[in-house]
C-alpha cells in the first residue's frame, strides 16, 4: 500500500508543479519574462535546496525523459518550417547550424578552460554542451513580446535554433567518447563518425518522413489517431536511426521537414495537437532539469560559470555568426547583429549536459553547473532584452496583433482546402465590395443563429461570421478584408506592400527608382503588362511576381481580367531608400 501511495502522491506532484507553473507564467506574460524560465526556477524550488525538498539526481531518467522530449520538439520544428523558406535562408542556416556551433563550441571551449582551469579537451566538452540555441525560448518570446521581424531575420533565427541541435549533440557525444576512452577514438575515427552519424540520420529522415506523409494521406484515421500517429511514427524514426548508428535527433527533424511540406490536408489540426504537446515536453524538461539543480553546488563555480556565460555572450556567439554570415554579404551589420545576439539557451544545454554524468566522467558535475548558469543567464539577459534588441537594430517591423480573429479548418479528403471562419467587423473592406480572390470561396453565412447559403444571404453585414474555403498556404491573405477599421490599414499594408502604382507605369520606371535590376526586354513592359506574361492563368487580388528585392502584388483588377493597380512589397534595404528618397524630395518642395 505505501508503495500505490507513493506513486499517488509522485502524480499528484508532478500535476501541481505544471498548474504552478503555467498560473505563474501570467505574471511572467506581464513583464514578458521567458515562460520555461519559469518552469525553471520552480523546479529548482521544489527540489531538494527548495522549499519542496524533492531529492532527484537520477540523471539516467532525465536523459531518457529528455531524448524523448528532444525528438517531439524537433519533430515539431521541421513540421513548421516552410523548404520555400529554407531555400532563401538555407545557406546562412546551414552555416550557423554546422560551423556556427563548431565556433561557438570552441571559443567557448577554451575560454572555459582558461576560467575554469581544465584540459582542453574538458572546456571544449563545455563550449559544444552550450553551443546550440533553443527553438522553443526564441520562438516563445516572439510569440509574447507580439513582435515580427524582418523575413529573412526572423527566418534565419527559427530555422538555425531548430536545426542546430543534432549538431550540438552529436559534437557533444564525440567528445563524451573521447574524454571516457581517449584511445580509441583519434581524428579519422571522429570524422568517420561525424560522416555516419549525419548520413544514415539525414537518409533516415528523408525515408521516414516520406512513409509518415504517405500515412497521413492515404489512412484514414481522423482528426484525433492522425496526430498520434505522426508522433508514434515520429517516435519511431528517432528511435531506428539511433540503433543504426545515425543521428536520431536530426533524423526526427528531417522527417518533420518532409512531413510538413508534403502534407496539406489535416495539417492545422496535427500541428494544433503537436503544440500542446510540445509544450508539455517543454514543461516536462525544465521542470525535471530545475528538480536535478542543486544552488548550493552552483556557488563555488558561480564567477567563473558567469565569466563563460559572459564570453558565449558577447564574443563566442557573435564572432561564429559573424563568421558564417559577413562573407554571404546578404545581411546588413544590424542584421548580423541582431541574430548574434539572439542566441538563446534553454533546454538543450542542460540536457546535454547531462550525458557526462552519465558516462562518470571526473568533471562532469562542473560541467553541468556551468551549463546550468549558462542557460539561467541567457534566458535573464538575452530573452529579457529581445523587445529593445529588435527596436535598436532596427530589424523589427512596424506590426502590432492584429484584432482579426480566424478560425481554420481541415477538411477531411484530398481537397487541399481549408474551412475559414472571420467575424465580419463593422467597416470591414469586405463590406464596401472589396473583392474575394478567386481562389477563395464563400460556403455560407451565419446571421442571428441562423445557417444560410451564400445566395440567400445575399450582402454580408456587420455581425454576421463568413465561412470561406481557401487553400491553406493562402489563408492569411483573406485577413485584410476581415479586419476591423483600426487594424484593416495595417492588414491591408502586410499584404499589398508599402506603395502602389497604377498597372500602366512602365517596369523601367519602377525599377530605376527603386534601384533594381530588369532585364532589357522586359524594361519597356507596364506593370500589368509584366503581370499577364508571368500568369498564364486568370490574375487573382494578391498574386505576386518578385522583381529582386521588391516583390508585386496584384492589388486591385481591371473589367478585362488583367491588373488595374499594383502593390509593391519593399525588403529592409529598399524601403529605407525609397524613404530617404522621399524625404529628400520633400525637403526640396518645402517652401523656405
Amino acid at each position: 500500500m505505501i508503495a500505490i501511495e507513493h506513486v499517488y502522491w509522485v502524480f499528484a506532484a508532478a500535476a501541481a508543479l505544471v498548474l504552478v507553473g503555467i498560473a505563474s507564467s501570467l505574471v511572467a506574460r506581464r513583464f514578458s519574462a521567458p515562460l520555461l524560465l519559469v518552469f525553471l526556477v520552480i523546479g529548482m524550488l521544489a527540489g531538494a535546496d527548495g522549499p519542496g525538498g524533492i531529492a532527484f539526481d537520477d540523471y539516467s531518467s532525465a536523459y531518457k525523459l529528455g531524448s524523448f522530449a528532444l525528438a517531439i520538439i524537433l519533430f515539431d520544428g521541421g513540421l513548421r518550417t516552410r523548404m520555400a523558406t529554407v531555400r532563401r535562408v538555407l545557406a546562412p542556416t546551414l552555416l550557423l547550424a554546422t560551423l556556427g556551433v563548431l565556433l561557438s563550441a570552441l571559443l567557448t571551449g577554451a575560454a572555459a578552460a582558461w576560467l575554469l582551469d581544465l584540459e582542453p579537451a574538458v572546456g571544449f566538452l563545455v563550449g559544444a554542451v552550450v553551443a546550440s540555441t533553443d527553438a522553443a525560448a526564441v520562438l516563445f518570446l516572439l510569440r509574447a513580446g507580439g513582435l515580427q521581424l524582418r523575413e529573412r531575420v526572423g527566418a534565419t533565427l527559427e530555422i538555425e535554433s531548430s536545426a542546430n541541435d543534432p549538431a550540438a549533440i552529436l559534437l557533444t557525444m564525440l567528445l563524451v567518447d573521447y574524454l571516457a576512452a581517449p584511445h580509441a577514438l583519434h581524428a579519422p575515427g571522429l570524422l568517420r563518425e561525424l560522416v555516419v552519424q549525419f548520413g544514415i540520420g539525414g537518409a533516415a529522415g528523408v525515408l521516414g518522413g516520406g512513409a509518415i506523409a504517405r500515412g497521413l494521406s492515404r489512412l484514414q484515421l481522423g482528426n484525433a489517431l492522425a496526430p498520434l500517429f505522426a508522433l508514434a511514427a515520429a517516435v519511431l524514426v528517432f528511435g531506428v536511426t539511433g540503433q543504426l548508428g545515425g543521428s536520431g535527433f536530426l533524423a526526427v527533424y528531417v522527417a518533420g521537414l518532409v512531413v510538413g511540406n508534403r502534407v496539406t490536408s489535416g495539417l492545422t489540426n496535427l500541428l494544433g495537437t503537436l503544440d500542446a504537446a510540445t509544450w508539455l515536453c517543454q514543461i516536462a524538461m525544465f521542470l525535471v532539469l530545475g528538480l536535478l539543480a542543486s544552488p548550493h553546488m552552483l556557488l563555488p563555480s558561480l564567477l567563473p560559470a558567469l565569466g563563460v556565460a559572459a564570453f558565449l555572450m558577447f564574443v563566442g556567439r557573435p564572432l561564429a555568426v559573424v563568421a558564417c554570415l559577413a562573407p554571404l554579404r546578404r545581411y546588413g551589420k544590424r542584421e548580423i547583429a541582431f541574430i548574434a545576439w539572439i542566441g538563446l539557451r534553454g533546454a538543450v544545454g542542460i540536457f546535454l549536459a547531462s550525458i557526462p554524468m552519465l558516462a562518470q566522467l571526473p568533471h562532469a558535475p562542473l560541467v553541468f553547473n556551468v551549463a546550468f548558469v549558462v542557460v539561467l543567464v541567457s534566458l535573464l539577459v538575452q530573452g529579457w532584452t529581445l523587445g529593445f534588441a529588435a527596436r535598436l537594430f532596427d530589424v523589427a517591423l512596424p506590426h502590432r496583433e492584429r484584432a482579426v480573429r480566424r478560425v481554420e479548418l481541415d477538411l477531411p479528403g484530398s481537397l487541399e482546402r481549408e474551412l475559414v471562419g472571420y467575424p465580419v467587423a463593422a467597416e470591414a473592406r469586405i463590406l464596401a465590395a472589396a473583392p474575394v480572390p478567386g481562389w477563395a470561396q464563400l460556403t455560407m453565412v451565419v446571421r442571428g443563429g441562423e445557417i444560410l447559403t451564400p445566395e440567400s444571404a445575399g450582402a454580408l453585414a456587420p455581425g454576421d461570421y463568413a465561412y470561406l474555403l481557401a487553400p491553406p498556404g493562402r489563408v492569411y491573405r483573406l485577413d485584410w478584408l476581415f479586419a476591423p477599421p483600426d487594424e484593416a490599414r495595417e492588414a491591408e499594408r502586410e499584404l499589398f506592400g508599402e506603395f502602389s502604382f497604377e498597372a500602366g507605369v512602365r517596369l523601367a520606371d519602377v525599377a530605376g527608382f527603386y534601384g533594381l535590376p530588369v532585364r532589357a526586354k522586359d524594361a519597356p513592359l507596364t506593370l500589368g503588362e509584366h503581370f499577364a506574361r508571368r500568369f498564364e492563368h486568370t490574375i487573382q487580388v494578391g498574386d505576386r511576381v518578385r522583381l529582386g528585392a521588391l516583390t508585386l502584388v496584384a492589388r486591385e483588377l481591371a473589367d478585362d481580367g488583367g491588373v488595374a493597380r499594383v502593390g509593391l512589397k519593399l525588403g529592409g534595404a529598399v524601403a529605407r531608400r525609397a524613404w530617404l528618397v522621399e524625404r529628400l524630395a520633400w525637403l526640396r518642395r518645402r517652401p523656405r
